[in-house]
C-alpha cells in the first residue's frame, strides 16, 4: 500500500471519529436550575414539575450525544486479493458480537443452595442474553461462616461457565467493616490474629482465583462505616456502632484502606481494584467525604484502579440527573473508571422520593432504569453498570428484580434488552467496497464479525475488535 493511500485511510478514520465538539460535562442551563430551585415550596407544583421534566430531558439529550461521541468510533476495512490489489464491489455485512462496556448483575440464585437447581437453564439464558459481567459475593460472614471453611466450591461451576461464555467476573467485597464483613468467630480472636487473617483473606482470594477473577471490590463503604480497628474492637458486631461515623476524619479511615489495597496489589499487580461507596448520588456531604478519601489515597499512591458508586440509597429515591452528573464529574477528576456497582430501582408499590413523584410500579422501575442507564452510559468516565439482583424470587430489595419469581421478564428487563442489545450495539450493517477496496463505518466498541461476499457468491467470515483510543484500520487479504 502506498503512503498516500495509508494517509487517506487514516484521514477517513479520523473524520469518522470526530463529531461536533461538545463538553462532556455540559449541564443544562443554569437559569432553568435556578428557576426550579426558586419554585421549590412556592406552591406552584405543576410548574415546578414541568421544569424538572425539561431539565431531565436536557440531561438525557446530553447523554445521548455523548454516547454517539464517546462510545463509538470510526473504522476502515480494506480488502485485497493475494497480490495486494484492492477488491471493489464486495458485499460486506458487519455485526457486533460483544461489547467492551460492562453491563452486569449478581450471579445470585445460580450459586444459592436450594435455588440454583430451579429452572437453571432459563436462569442462565436470562443472564447471558443481557449481561457480560457477573458479581460473585465474597462477604466474609457468608463466604466463610466457619473459620477455615470458605464456600469456594459453590462458585466453581459458575465461574467456569462465566469464563466459557466470555462473561467478566468480579469479587465483591474483600474488606468491609459492616457487621457482615467481620464474622462473629473472627471477633473472638486476638486483634493481631484478626489482622493477620484479614491480610491472608485478601492475598488468598486474589491469588487463589487468579485468571478466574481479576476485578475486585477491595474495600466496601469506607466512609460510611467505622475504621477497621474500631470495628474489630466491637465484639457485639453492632451495625448501630459500625455505621456511626460522626467525628471520624479522612486520616482515621485511610490507614486500613491503604494497607488493604497494597496487599491486593502485592498479590496480583495486574488486578483491577475498586473502592465502593453509597449515598454519593444523594448526599453532597458524603460525596465530598468520599472525594477527600480518594484524594488522600491518590496522594499516597495507593493502588486503587476504579471508583465504585452504589446507586440504591436512599432505597425509594429517584436520583436527580443534576446530582448524578455532578457526582460523575467530580470523581472523573481522578482519571479512574467509574463503576456503578449496585443499582436496583424497585416495583414494590412504595412511594417514590427524590427527583420524581409517584409510586414504584413496574413501569416506573423501567422508566427510571432507562434514564439512569442512559445517563451513566452517556458519561465517558463510567465503565460499567451493575444491577443488584436478577429475580424477585430472591431479591435484596422488594420488587427490585428484572424478572418475576418464575424468571419471566418484567418491563424493565425488556427495556434494558432494547438499550443494551439493540440501541447500543452496531448490527446489520450492509456496505459495498469502493474502488480502493474499502468500507468505512462508525460503531460501538467491541468485537465484530464481518461476512464478505464476492460477485461470484463466495463468502468469507472475518473478525476484528473495535477499540477505544486506537486507529481502527484493518486490511484483509481474500484468497478466493
Amino acid at each position: 500500500m502506498t503512503d498516500s493511500k495509508i494517509k487517506k485511510a487514516l484521514i477517513t478514520c479520523a473524520i469518522l471519529i470526530s463529531l461536533p465538539a461538545g463538553n462532556i460535562l455540559s449541564q443544562p442551563t443554569e437559569q432553568m436550575i435556578r428557576e426550579m430551585e426558586a419554585l421549590a415550596g412556592s406552591g406552584q407544583h405543576e410548574k415546578a414539575l414541568s421544569l424538572r421534566l425539561s431539565i431531565e430531558q436536557e440531561y438525557l439529550d446530553i447523554a445521548r450525544h455523548n454516547i454517539e461521541q464517546y462510545r463509538k468510533t470510526g473504522a476502515v476495512l480494506k480488502f485485497t486479493d493475494k497480490n495486494g490489489n484492492p477488491i471493489d464491489n464486495l458485499h460486506v455485512e458487519i455485526n457486533q458480537v460483544t461489547q467492551d462496556f460492562l453491563f452486569g448483575n449478581k450471579i445470585g440464585n445460580l450459586v444459592r443452595p436450594g435455588e440454583k437447581d430451579y429452572k437453571t437453564d432459563l436462569q442462565k439464558k436470562r443472564f447471558k442474553d443481557l449481561f457480560n459481567k457477573a458479581v460473585f459475593l465474597f462477604i466474609w460472614a457468608s463466604y466463610e461462616p466457619r473459620p477455615g471453611h470458605p464456600q469456594w466450591q459453590q462458585y466453581s461451576e459458575m465461574l467456569n461457565w462465566a469464563q466459557e461464555n466470555g462473561i467478566t467476573t468480579i469479587g465483591h467485597p474483600l474488606g468491609w467493616t459492616g457487621r457482615w464483613g467481620t464474622p462473629r468467630w473472627l471477633l473472638d480472636l486476638p486483634d493481631d490474629t484478626i489482622n493477620e487473617l484479614y491480610k491472608s483473606r485478601i492475598t488468598n482470594n486474589i491469588i487463589g482465583y487468579d485468571e478466574l477473577i481479576d476485578m475486585w471490590i477491595v474495600v466496601n463503604e469506607p466512609v460510611n462505616t467505622v475504621p477497621w480497628e474500631v470495628a474489630i474492637a466491637d465484639k457485639n458486631n453492632d451495625d448501630n456502632l459500625r455505621y456511626n461515623v460522626r467525628g471520624y476524619t479522612t486520616e482515621d479511615f485511610v490507614p486500613w484502606i491503604e494497607k488493604s489495597y497494597k496487599w491486593a496489589h502485592e498479590a496480583n499487580p495486574d488486578g483491577d481494584y475498586i473502592i465502593n461507596e453509597y449515598f454519593t448520588l444523594a448526599i453532597p456531604e458524603i460525596r465530598d467525604r468520599f472525594y477527600d478519601l480518594l484524594k488522600e489515597l491518590r496522594r499516597r499512591n495507593t493502588p486503587v484502579t476504579g471508583i465504585g458508586i452504589q446507586a440504591h440509597e436512599p432505597r425509594e429515591h429517584w436520583f436527580s440527573p443534576i446530582e448524578i452528573y455532578e457526582t460523575f464529574d467530580l470523581y472523573s477528576e481522578f482519571g479512574l473508571p467509574i463503576h456503578i456497582t449496585e443499582f436496583i430501582p424497585q416495583s414494590s408499590g412504595k412511594k417514590i422520593t427524590g427527583w420524581r413523584e409517584g409510586i414504584w410500579t413496574k413501569e416506573a422501575q423501567a422508566e427510571f432504569a432507562e434514564h439512569f442507564y442512559t445517563l451513566a452510559f452517556g458519561h465517558p468516565s463510567v465503565a460499567s453498570i451493575t444491577w443488584w439482583g436478577m429475580s424477585d424470587r430472591n431479591i435484596w430489595l422488594e420488587g427490585g428484580g428484572l424478572l418475576d419469581e418464575e424468571y419471566n421478564p418484567k418491563p424493565v428487563y425488556n427495556t434494558l434488552m432494547r438499550l443494551i442489545k439493540e440501541d447500543w450495539m452496531t448490527r446489520d450493517l450492509a456496505l459495498e467496497t469502493d474502488h480502493d477496496g474499502q468500507v468505512t463505518f462508525r460503531g460501538f466498541f467491541g468485537k465484530y464479525q464481518v461476512t464478505v461476499t464476492g460477485q461470484d457468491g463466495s463468502s468469507q467470515v472475518l473478525k476484528f475488535h473495535l477499540k477505544e483510543k486506537v486507529t481502527n484500520w484493518w486490511q484483509f487479504t481474500l484468497y478466493n
